[in-house]
């Protein structure tokens, strides 16, 4: 009997937004981390085109990568996009200088005001499909946040709206306010911290994209990695990725790179087919 866990390859956002399971994180386009204009500018925007030549149809972005220089990038590599492409951008945080600590929260409603429009205007669009507030900030009331966005949807600017770095109670707020579409946490096979939201946005139909999806773990843990990768004789990173399409359902994994030659890569764990004894052994990492 065949025991070969088949991966879906389509989720849709908001029940009618189809994305391959598999995107692109454009944090990694400029120069690193994620602050200044990249060194070699045509080798990014070729980067970006082969994105969408291997068929990734959801780009990952956000204003303060760069800052503004990833939308910027996006836009002139690919616009105007084809027709299945599927860009989401965040907004909510401050960049003065390279992250963390050159980053501050603001969830006002006038800087996401601003931060909208200025994703509007650099990736050269009308409506974003996909925007996510990257966090929530605590030194504003969480519902006037979530007022203001839920304002611009009805206005038309964004089509469908997510979350960053939160927990099921906080979706849960935002839920009174605006169908929450998408939640970006850090998750990969090794930090699986966010369990539970992954849970609850599978209930409820979200879609989980999980930031630092590759990760990195302890010796031990790379050790059944590799094993796993030895007998489907690839790397260790296509594993990691694959295990995360094979987890669950309703996640999109969005793996970043500045190297063509990573990005192929990258993209060929989507093809991977990892079996039942796979995924009992990578599994257990969780309990060591």
């Amino acid at each position: 009997m065949d025991n070969t866990l088949l991966v879906n390859t389509t989720f849709s956002l908001g029940g009618n937004l189809p994305i391959n399971r598999l995107g692109f994180g454009a944090m990694r386009i400029m120069a690193q981390p994620a602050w200044g204009q990249p060194a070699d500018r045509p080798a990014m925007l070729a980067l970006l085109r082969r994105v969408v030549e291997l068929g990734v149809t959801f780009i990952d972005t956000a204003d303060m990568y760069g800052p503004f220089i990833s939308e910027e990038l996006i836009a002139e590599a690919l616009h105007p996009y084809a027709a299945e492409l599927v860009i989401g951008t965040k907004g909510g945080c401050v960049s003065f200088g390279p992250p963390p600590e050159g980053v501050l929260l603001d969830g006002t409603p006038q800087h996401l005001h601003d931060a909208l429009h200025g994703s509007l205007r650099r990736l050269k669009l009308e409506q974003i499909a996909l925007y996510q507030l990257h966090r929530i900030d605590p030194r504003v009331p969480a519902e006037r946040t979530f007022t203001f966005l839920a304002d611009a949807q009805q206005k038309g600017l964004v089509r469908h709206l997510g979350l960053s770095e939160v927990s099921v109670e906080d979706i849960k707020l935002a839920q009174q306010h605006f169908p929450v579409v998408s939640v970006q946490n850090r998750y990969s096979l090794f930090d699986r911290a966010s369990e539970p939201v992954l849970d609850y946005c599978r209930e409820q139909g979200i879609a989980f994209i999980p930031w630092f999806p590759i990760g990195g773990g302890m010796v031990q843990d790379m050790t059944i990695v590799e094993q796993v990768a030895a007998r489907h004789q690839v790397p260790a990173r296509q594993v990691a990725l694959s295990w995360l399409l094979h987890h669950a359902p309703n996640i999109v994994p969005i793996p970043g790179t500045g190297s063509i030659a990573h990005l192929e890569e990258n993209v060929r764990a989507a093809s991977l087919q990892l079996t039942a004894q796979d995924m009992q052994e990578l599994d257990s990492l969780r309990k060591q």
